[in-house]
């Protein structure tokens, strides 16, 4: 007789949490289960379905000016953006950022969105890390990689040097050689 007094109490308690879960909305329904971890509706995590619903452009609060891609280079070399881009952004173990494919977008806000939030394979999230000012003139220095405003652009290819700075071509070897 005591066990089944034992029993009642504990199977009361694991029932609660069960009734609460199913506590219907306004519209009679269940509950969302975010609505049990404090999510509100209205709230989006992660990417949605759909069509793209059309998001204001942002550009660069601070511009394309020589100081603020000479600094955008600086900050892509200490925090070492070059270990996964490349020292020149060519690409390595990252992506390169000087070609003309890009998975996520080149606008400013596009850049600054994969910087800040990272993405799947590898790259990290550094908007928890880096103050937005920084973040931007990283983007800056970014989208100056091979325009002629760059700052300290790369030599030319050792290997092939008939390339130019970006893959561009600089010079066409004769065919067969110099006679």
């Amino acid at each position: 007789m005591r066990a089944a007094y034992r029993i009642v109490p504990i199977l009361a308690l694991a029932a609660a949490p069960a009734g609460h879960a199913q506590q219907p909305t306004a519209q009679g329904g269940p509950a969302p289960a975010g609505a049990l971890l404090g999510v509100t509706q209205g709230t989006v995590i992660g990417p949605q379905p759909g069509p793209d619903r059309p998001l204001p452009a942002v550009a660069n609060p601070f511009g394309a000016e020589g100081s603020v891609l000479a600094e955008g280079r600086r900050l892509f070399v200490w925090f070492n953006c070059y270990g996964c881009h490349g020292g020149r952004a060519g690409g390595g173990m990252g992506p390169s950022l000087r070609d003309h494919v890009w998975l996520y977008g080149k606008t400013d806000q596009d850049i600054f969105n994969s910087i800040a939030e990272g993405r799947q394979h590898g790259m990290p999230a550094w908007g928890t890390k880096l103050p937005a000012e920084q973040l931007w003139k990283i983007t800056a220095y970014i989208q100056s990689l091979g325009t002629p405003t760059e700052p300290d652009p790369p030599p030319a290819n050792p290997v092939l040097p008939h390339l130019g700075p970006a893959g561009t071509v600089a010079k066409t070897p004769p065919l067969g050689g110099e006679k």
